[in-house]
């Protein structure tokens, strides 16, 4: 897909990243890094379903350890 058919939002932040184990379950339904009460692990899964779809689009996540986390999400342009 032409990246000019597309809107691309990018949220990105200069915390800790997030560990590559962590990563690879991101999206799984119920994955949660949180204390247990304090999350369903629902939040990403669902945002996931949503963008990739209903939308046709891309939600991903690249993360380095100490370098930040960026969070991608590509949705495309329909005429």
């Amino acid at each position: 897909m032409a990246l000019d058919r597309q809107v691309q939002i990018c949220i990105a932040d200069n915390g800790k990243g997030i560990d590559a184990e962590v990563q690879q379950r991101l999206f799984d339904p119920f994955f949660t890094t949180k204390p247990s009460g304090k999350g369903t692990g629902l939040g990403l899964s669902i945002s996931h379903q949503i963008i990739t779809e209903k939308h046709g689009g891309k939600l991903y996540c690249r993360s380095q350890p100490d370098r930040g986390a960026e969070w991608v999400i590509e949705i495309p342009i329909q005429s």
